[in-house]
């Protein structure tokens, strides 16, 4: 099956762009804040940022004084992107499919991703070579949807008798590729449970560090209060492990 490359997509990529967190960078993503509380010391390190779209991630650990970063995505525009918007010789970008990667051995230690591996089919082939790729005592950070998100009945959100808004499932245990409409039509995103993630980092040698079910916090919904429903339901999943 050929890798699905949606952020190339026209109208897609269009849609992306007019995101907060494409316009505002780091700051415009509601769970930031959250990942960031789960970052290791970056200084001197040497980083592999998976799925790094605009490279927001790339330049802000260099700022924080990371030694390299490699940024690695499928996405032509968004790497076109990246490297209009970087200016730093300690920041790389290179198109790779995620799903089929090389990154040597002993390599990095530092792993980052942000929303990017549940739309990956063949999340335990990278995650093993990931494994393989960074040094003994290495972290690795990573956000992904929520699999109560990844697994919506069609409709979405509901109404109960009583008037809340509800977030039903559907065969929340049938893993696999689920389609939706979210900024274009078709995207497929690869539902996995909650568990199947935890163990397979497990499974594969790493060491379960933190785990999130990451909704936003009330503060945030006084801010913001069209977020008061995404309080519902977790919207991420963040996990911090070690390898």
């Amino acid at each position: 099956m050929p890798t699905q490359n949606i952020y190339d997509d026209p109208d897609f990529f269009e849609n992306y762009s007019r995101l907060e967190r494409s316009r505002e960078g780091l700051s415009g993503a509601a769970e930031w804040s959250s990942l960031r509380a789960l970052l290791p010391d970056l200084s001197g390190r040497r980083i592999v940022d998976l799925g790094c779209g605009y490279g927001w991630f790339c330049r802000w650990a260099r700022d924080h004084g990371a030694e390299r970063v490699l940024g690695l995505d499928v996405s032509e525009r968004m790497l076109t992107r990246a490297t209009a918007m970087t200016s730093d010789p300690g920041i790389a970008y290179r198109r790779a499919d995620l799903e089929r990667l090389d990154l040597g051995t002993d390599t990095f230690d530092f792993a980052y991703s942000s929303l990017a591996l549940h739309y990956i089919e063949n999340l335990p082939g990278l995650l093993a070579e990931l494994h393989r790729a960074l040094l003994p005592g290495s972290t690795f950070v990573f956000s992904v949807e929520h699999p109560i998100v990844t697994a919506p009945i069609p409709a979405g959100w509901s109404v109960g008798a009583d008037g809340r808004r509800t977030w039903p499932v559907d065969s929340y245990h049938e893993e696999g590729p689920r389609r939706t409409n979210w900024l274009a039509e078709g995207v497929i995103k690869q539902h996995r449970t909650l568990g199947t993630y935890l163990n397979l980092l497990i499974r594969l040698g790493f060491t379960i560090a933190h785990v999130e079910e990451w909704a936003p916090t009330h503060e945030q919904v006084a801010a913001r209060p069209d977020w008061a429903e995404e309080r519902e339901r977790p919207m991420f999943l963040l996990i911090a492990a070690q390898r």
